[in-house]
């Protein structure tokens, strides 16, 4: 189980570090850059949330396990990483949007 749990925290801390290059590169104005970004997050969370998932089925079927604070710690760094996910969509998306229109009053 350990194993599974060091999966969530590797992909969640993964997308997390790619939004933010991700809003770093919206800030330069490399918006195409930052949605390809994005699209590898996604990759990631995809893979946590599966070990997730997986992790809640077990407990489902009975399989019973010891709240561990590693695994705590795992469902802060999913968390935390699927918020900022949704954060820096909007932020990249709104950036891109006031440079449209920036440029259309040059």
């Amino acid at each position: 189980m350990e194993e599974e749990i060091m999966t969530i925290i590797l992909n969640a801390g993964d997308a997390r570090s790619k939004c933010l290059l991700a809003l770093k590169s919206a800030r330069k104005g490399e918006f195409e850059k930052a949605k390809e970004q994005l699209k590898q997050v996604s990759q990631s969370m995809i893979l946590a949330h599966n070990v997730q998932t997986r992790l809640i089925q077990k407990e489902m079927t009975g399989e019973k396990h010891q709240v561990s604070l590693l695994m705590v710690h795992a469902q802060d760094h999913l968390m935390t990483a699927m918020a900022i996910r949704d954060m820096v969509e909007e932020m990249v998306a709104y950036a891109e949007e006031l440079n449209k229109k920036m440029e259309e009053r040059l």
